[in-house]
């Protein structure tokens, strides 16, 4: 029986490409040392998400008694997990081995990473001291008994699991007190930095892990048991972090999400990892324990887990371990001293995060907040920084007499108790709250506020395809549209005005909306490029997104390239659709960029033509965002904005150094040619440094 070609890559298993993607980050030799050791975390911290979401989910169809293959683009759920934790195993390997190769190269720099049974006798006596003072106060340690009930393990805690076997064969102490193995859990403090810096020896430098401080103070945690040998292995469990939400009528939305969180606390594991070094009859008694099959994802690890830490390890001062911080450009013509709003009364600006600086969104919201002219500010809120500069603003304008309307999603995954916390301290502010409408998140990027000039009210707002968070401004790469535009804004006051009415759907003529209208429009785009191409004129559709997965998207770009039209996609992330396929995708092209910044960006071109159609959108071509979330994409008129968003486009595509080609192996390899050099990010960088006129040396805005 031939096998039939498939016509999609599994969601899940794209996933999985891309996080190799980033591990691959850490093998590259032209990425920093320290920065490689950054993004090793965040290849850990990646895939402990992806257990507890789409992991879960496939095990939650599976043990549904389902095959799944509806929504897992042709794979059995069974088969699928199976496929993943073979990954995982591989990949988690290949991490360990990636990370002892980097510890060398730190050598080398004079850095070293120091375990318990390396430290010189001044290096033991600091750690002693570093121990009784900083971290025996905060260990939770649990002897295990035959008797007691197991622990609840912490979602994505690390704990060393000790095992002692112990001298004493005192006849007069009881069977339980007479057993020669007893076993420990010591939970990892979350509340101390994982990576401790030793004293500084000439130009040495040395850190050890807090694991192995806890590993060399042993004797201080159980100075009780009278034991001849003691040994620690590291174990990790991750738990299923869908939220169950309840439909009690008595409570509040609000509380309604703080319950589901708190029960994702205890929500079933779907991944044991452990220690591969690890006596046998400890793991075993520790899976009896935890009721834990060889069938779930069991996945044996190296020495050190929970490996995300390794984001924050320390700098050292190192700043030649380091990318070169940048400086964060001025938008051409926009100067954060005057009014924004008298400049974007004249003309639409683009700012471009972190070549860009997000300045401009705060300077906006402040101005707002004090101008006496404003009247309303409405604004959607996702994901928010840590001492949230935005939320501050918005808290500045009622102060003020403004009257400001919150949509705040609180069902922003993992991000779910600080938007709680945001939306109860800025209610209490007198913030209006609208939690927007049920079963559909809210994912758009929008803010619009009212001012009243010549007894007239006249609109102003930005359109993004991020989150208003100016931490991850400074990492993620996004577009934010200013605009003083009335047809659009009037239309950007109705998607508010759908979140207080959800039963009445607005029409558009201007914006793109999830989850009546994206799909379709985008359809009708491509639809007039095949037309075009079938006419014999140049037809040709560009994109730049995070991940596509919807289905029904790839059909229509299988019809486009089958009718001639050229497509050229930049995704960073999951990508269902496999290009390069003869009677099915020969005129497809798809690239990854992965490096310093995270491709965030969502950027449509359409020939038309040759009078190119360009949006932005917070929406990528996933299912859940055309159809389940409320969306927004706008269109540019601005003909400089949008032969500048062109540009990028371009850029991006002519990277032939960080850019990887998808293919239907998906084997990740980097696109090589002839052309000079180009390192998108880079050379975007520049791209906007030229517009300005200006030299290497910039004055204006932050280091980042």
């Amino acid at each position: 029986m031939i096998k039939t070609r498939p016509r999609y890559i599994n969601r899940e298993i794209s996933w999985l490409r891309f996080n190799e993607r980033v591990l691959q980050e850490c093998e590259d030799k032209n990425v920093p040392l320290i920065e490689r050791l950054r993004f090793l975390g965040i290849f850990s911290n990646n895939l402990d998400e992806f257990f507890k979401v789409r992991y879960a989910t496939v095990k939650r169809i599976f043990e549904a008694g389902k095959s799944g293959k509806s929504v897992l683009g042709g794979e059995k759920a069974k088969d699928l997990l199976v496929e993943i934790t073979k990954i995982v195993i591989d990949q988690q390997r290949k991490s360990v081995e990636i990370l002892k190769k980097i510890e060398k190269e730190l050598e080398e720099q004079d850095v070293y990473l120091l375990n318990e049974r390396e430290l010189s006798e001044s290096q033991g006596a600091f750690v002693k001291k570093y121990f009784l003072q900083k971290v025996s106060p905060q260990l939770m340690t649990i002897i295990l008994s035959d008797f007691a009930e197991f622990p609840m393990l912490k979602d994505t805690a690390a704990y060393l699991a000790v095992k002692m076997i112990l001298r004493s064969d005192d006849r007069t102490k009881s069977t339980y007190e007479k057993r020669e193995k007893r076993y420990a859990l010591i939970e990892i403090p979350k509340g101390i930095n994982r990576f401790i810096v030793l004293p500084k020896e000439g130009d040495k430098n040395f850190i050890i892990i807090l694991d192995d401080v806890i590993r060399y103070c042993l004797d201080s945690v159980f100075p009780m048991f009278d034991y001849k040998s003691i040994t620690s292995h590291m174990i990790k469990i991750t738990r299923d972090a869908e939220l169950d939400i309840d439909n009690d009528l008595s409570k509040s939305f609000i509380e309604k999400i703080s319950s589901s969180v708190e029960h994702r606390k205890i929500g079933d594991p779907v991944r044991f990892v452990y220690d591969k070094s690890i006596e046998r009859d400890t793991l075993e008694f520790l899976k009896d324990k935890m009721q834990i099959e060889d069938a779930d994802s069991v996945i044996p690890g190296g020495r050190y887990h929970n490996k995300r830490d390794y984001m924050g390890f320390p700098s050292l001062g190192r700043d030649d371990l380091m990318y070169d911080k940048i400086t964060p450009l001025p938008v051409k013509g926009l100067n954060l001293e005057g009014s924004l709003l008298e400049k974007i009364a004249e003309k639409d600006y683009l700012q471009y995060t972190p070549y860009h600086t997000f300045s401009y969104v705060l300077k906006f919201l402040r101005e707002a907040a004090l101008d006496p002219k404003v009247k309303s500010i409405k604004i959607t809120v996702y994901r928010l920084a840590d001492n949230s500069q935005v939320a501050a603003c918005l808290s500045n304008a009622v102060k003020n007499g403004k009257q400001v309307t919150l949509q705040i999603e609180l069902r922003a995954r993992f991000d779910e108790q600080a938007n709680i916390k945001y939306a109860e301290e800025l209610q209490a502010e007198g913030v209006k709250l609208i939690f927007g409408v049920p079963g559909l998140k809210v994912h758009s990027k929008i803010c619009l506020i009212e001012r009243e000039e010549n007894e007239e009210i006249k609109r102003y707002g930005f359109i993004s395809t991020g989150n208003f968070n100016e931490s991850t401004a400074r990492i993620y790469t996004d577009y934010t549209l200013f605009t003083a535009n009335e047809p659009i804004l009037k239309e950007l006051n109705k998607v508010f005005d759908f979140f207080e009415t959800t039963y009445k759907i607005n029409k558009y003529k201007h914006l793109i909306v999830s989850p009546h209208y994206t799909k379709s429009f985008f359809k009708k785009l491509i639809d007039k490029e095949i037309a075009n191409a079938k006419a014999g004129k140049e037809a040709y559709i560009r994109i730049k997104m995070n991940s596509f997965t919807s289905y029904k998207m790839v059909d229509k770009l299988y019809e486009a390239s089958n009718a001639g039209v050229k497509v050229q996609l930049i995704v960073r992330g999951i990508c269902c659709l496999i290009p390069g396929i003869e009677g099915m995708s020969e005129n497809i092209e798809a690239i990854s960029v992965v490096d310093k910044f995270l491709e965030h960006p969502r950027l449509f071109i359409f020939c038309n033509g040759g009078d190119p159609k360009v949006y932005i959108s917070s929406a990528d071509f996933m299912t859940r965002n055309i159809e389940n979330r409320v969306e927004v994409g706008c269109p540019i008129y601005d003909e400089d904005i949008k032969q500048e968003l062109i540009d990028t486009f371009n850029i991006s595509w002519n990277d032939n150094v960080k850019a990887r080609v998808f293919d239907e192996e998906q084997k990740n390899l980097y696109r090589k040619n002839d052309k000079p050099k180009i390192r998108s990010q880079f050379a975007l960088y520049d791209y906007y440094r030229d517009k300005l006129g200006i030299g290497d040396n910039i004055d204006e805005g932050i280091n980042m």
